[in-house]
């Protein structure tokens, strides 16, 4: 109670020291309390607690987003993911033809591709070595458009009339070989040889999701060799066409975007080849030269450092041609497959077609001895010298 009373009397007299006291002109004592506004400051503990609150809502959306990405990716990792065949061919007309008046295969086949793609380039090669008719749907590299039907949204495809309709082929690795397997085998059909290649869910290196086809590398020989080939060499064959997917091709983009001025140099190359003004309308060009020049020579610049590519990259370019070569010559060949070229030779040049008309191109025959064999190649490829093959 002491205490009580004790602090009862303390609060009365902080009330008595904060009231000022004058005397008015009757002589009468008055008080008055002069009251002061705090400033307006920023609740500390509250920011704090809110920033927090929102920090953990954030972190936990993410993470949430995250292991359910995760999930299901682990769920469908081994799935297949099915090409459907299409009844009807979609409405796009054919930029131009390409017909060989030796074709004998049957095949009617339209390819939807970038002319500068050097993967849509491989798929071409091999087409023409062979000496086969097929239609071209040159595709807008920014808007694409033109392939606006197919839920793959990459080129090349490959669309092969079959007696049900129309497959899509994906993948240029695995059109060449599905390609090269009917031709070897023509008592298969495309669309039977298209189940031989699933395009199978799986994790990659860096544990992102993709779907992938496996075996597009592997040629179906129904249990029987071609003649005058082996194992061995069928096996180097795959191996130089993996090579050329997934090392020589990762060294042209940061080549032939080096500098932004390359770039644009660039692109206008590829609008003058791909013949664009015939294609596409002026403000489409403009969009895709101005974007696509811009655009790919940032994308250029983090390609040379994912691949670790040297700072010289011309020399990185240099540096895998030359690899490429001393392995033909270490077999005494004019080729990577003889004395003709195999689809490794049509991979690597097709990839290297692609730039052509680019400075890389031009600083890699004045430097390495590469000219040689892509003359070699380019006069197999324009002389459609597989046809050979075919009529044997």
């Amino acid at each position: 109670m002491a205490v009580a009373h004790k602090f009862a009397r303390f609060l009365q007299r902080t009330r008595f020291l904060n009231k000022n006291y004058y005397t008015n002109e009757n002589g009468c004592t008055r008080s008055f309390c002069t009251m002061i506004q705090q400033p307006k400051t920023l609740n500390i503990k509250r920011i704090g607690v809110i920033s927090a609150a929102a920090g953990v809502l954030v972190g936990g959306t993410y993470a949430y987003y995250k292991i359910g990405k995760a999930r299901k990716s682990i769920d469908l990792e081994g799935t297949q993911q099915e090409t459907v065949l299409l009844k009807y061919k979609p409405p796009i007309p054919s930029s131009r033809r390409v017909i060989s008046p030796i074709d004998t295969t049957g095949l009617k086949l339209t390819l939807f591709q970038y002319q500068t793609c050097p993967f849509c380039s491989k798929v071409r090669t091999v087409l023409d070595y062979y000496g086969i008719s097929y239609d071209v749907v040159e595709v807008n590299p920014v808007l694409r458009k033109e392939i606006g039907w197919s839920p793959y949204k990459k080129v090349p495809i490959l669309l092969t009339k079959v007696d049900e309709g129309y497959q899509p082929l994906n993948d240029s690795s695995m059109i060449i070989s599905l390609i090269a397997s009917h031709l070897y085998d023509k008592s298969y059909k495309v669309e039977d040889l298209a189940n031989f290649y699933p395009n199978i869910g799986i994790l990659d290196e860096e544990g992102n999701f993709k779907f992938e086809i496996i075996n597009k590398y592997f040629l179906m020989f129904n249990n029987q060799l071609p003649k005058n080939r082996t194992i061995n060499d069928i096996t180097e064959e795959r191996k130089w066409r993996k090579w050329a997917d997934e090392v020589f091709v990762h060294v042209l983009s940061p080549n032939v975007y080096r500098t932004i001025d390359e770039s644009y140099k660039t692109f206008r190359w590829f609008s003058d080849v791909g013949n664009w003004e015939e294609y596409f309308p002026l403000w489409e060009r403009i969009l895709v030269v101005n974007v696509g020049a811009t655009a790919m020579w940032l994308i250029g610049k983090k390609l040379k450092k994912k691949h670790r590519l040297k700072n010289d990259v011309r020399q990185s370019l240099y540096d895998e041609a030359n690899f490429w070569l001393r392995n033909i010559r270490a077999r005494g060949t004019t080729f990577m497959g003889g004395n003709k070229p195999d689809l490794s030779d049509l991979a690597v040049y097709g990839v290297l077609k692609s730039i052509e008309g680019c400075d890389a191109f031009q600083d890699l025959r004045a430097n390495t001895k590469i000219g040689d064999w892509y003359d070699a190649v380019k006069e197999q490829v324009d002389t459609h010298a597989g046809s050979m093959k075919l009529r044997n």
